[in-house]
């Protein structure tokens, strides 16, 4: 299974999560790599180092992308763009490394504009450019909008941020509910969400991806039950108690389309499980299964823009 592919790679249609044999029939000279883990975590708290040292407002996505807030920053007179820059730069020279970056007063545009000049340049995006930006902004873009989402969009007309701008409102809501007032708020340029130092955990999962497809159900579950005590162990490292909000299973087909079963659930309980399996491969429709995954969700917990930064170093 592929990972992450490079850019060249790309352009031979080689891509994430696609099968490995496949991948070589599409292109024939392709070097593959395995995966080393450790050495990626090393490099990206090496990353986050070069970070600290411009702000302590950083919030990681994964091991390769983080937010920045350098509002507070008054190296290069508090120019976000030079911030940027320099960053880049320092990663550059001191790692061998590229970065791309977003810069943008609103943070789900930063994170939009990093993706821009991929994989090594930078796209700035001004106060005075968000609503031209967001007007002409491809739904697909905004974070959190996926396959599914995007085709109901487009069966009602909805293609850029302009399109939803002019939509009703009401209706939006109606259909999509609290999406539908975060869709709403990032066509018009809205994001109040600050950069989240550190972050509440809200769920702990394990999965595997299997080295040949599966069909029965016999098969699925054994190979669950193979994942219980690597769930259990690190859902006791964050939660001794066990107690949790919802339990669930995610199975990926041969096609790459993915289904999660959850279900309310106040304590964490294997046996609930294998019914859960067995609701997610009423969906299978004859597809192989090449991924297995448990997750719970965890209870939760009570608890003017500055200058945003979104990193990319993929």
């Amino acid at each position: 299974m592929i990972s992450t592919c490079n850019y060249l790679a790309r352009k031979f249609g080689v891509r994430s999560a696609m099968a490995t044999a496949h991948a070589l029939k599409l292109c024939p000279n392709l070097t593959v790599i395995r995966g080393d883990m450790a050495k990626y975590k090393a490099v990206s708290s090496q990353i986050r180092a070069i970070f600290s040292r411009y702000t302590d407002k950083i919030e990681p996505l994964s091991l390769d992308e983080a937010y920045l807030d350098v509002s507070d920053c008054l190296l290069f007179r508090g120019s976000a763009t030079l911030i940027a820059e320099d960053i880049r730069r320092a990663i550059r020279e001191e790692l061998g490394l590229t970065a791309s970056a977003g810069v943008a007063p609103v943070k789900f545009i930063a994170k939009v504009a990093s993706d821009m000049n991929k994989p090594d340049g930078m796209f700035i995006i001004t106060p005075g450019e968000i609503d031209g930006f967001v007007k002409t902004l491809p739904l697909e873009k905004i974070p959190g909008v996926g396959k599914v989402t995007l085709a109901k969009l487009h069966e009602l007309g909805l293609f850029t941020g302009e399109d939803v701008q002019a939509y009703d409102r009401t209706a939006l809501l109606q259909r999509f509910g609290k999406f539908g007032q975060s869709l709403w708020n990032r066509c018009h340029g809205i994001d109040d969400r600050n950069v989240e130092t550190s972050r509440v955990r809200k769920s702990v999962g394990v999965e595997r991806t299997l080295p040949q497809d599966i069909q029965t159900e016999e098969e699925c579950l054994a190979v669950m039950v193979s994942l219980y005590e690597e769930m259990k162990t690190r859902l006791e490292r964050v939660c001794p108690s066990f107690e949790i909000a919802r339990q669930g299973v995610k199975l990926k087909f041969s096609d790459f389309q993915q289904t999660t079963v959850e279900h309310r659930q106040w304590m964490y309980d294997e046996s609930q499980f294998p019914a859960l399996l067995r609701e997610a491969l009423g969906r299978q429709q004859g597809r192989g299964v090449r991924l297995i995954g448990l997750n719970v969700g965890l209870k939760a917990e009570d608890s003017t823009q500055p200058s945003q930064l979104a990193f990319d170093w993929s």
